[in-house]
């Protein structure tokens, strides 16, 4: 039951919120799609998981940098964890901050 109503949530918010006005995700995939896809396929639990992660980490307080080594881009999320550049929104290409 909680599950649904998780997934109507999700859906309604897409139904309701034209894109263009959705806050711009930091992530590749964005963040209701992600807890979307977690929740329908692996439960409400993992579906909640990946709500607090990304409401977490999904904000203000990242960082994106050239990796001296590799040289690719990666973002360094506010728990400081690393993403690689195929994890990261396309929108940061050619962004170093």
């Amino acid at each position: 039951m909680m599950k649904a109503l998780l997934l109507l949530v999700i859906r309604l918010y897409w139904a309701l919120v034209p894109e263009d006005k959705r806050r711009t995700c930091i992530f590749r995939i964005s963040c209701s799609r992600q807890v979307y896809q977690e929740t329908k396929t692996k439960g409400l639990r993992r579906g909640l998981a990946a709500l607090k992660y990304r409401y977490q980490n999904c904000r203000s307080g990242y960082h994106v940098f050239e990796h001296p080594v590799y040289g690719d881009q990666r973002l360094r999320l506010p728990n400081g964890q690393l993403l690689s550049s195929h994890q990261i929104a396309q929108r940061f290409s050619n962004h170093i901050a």
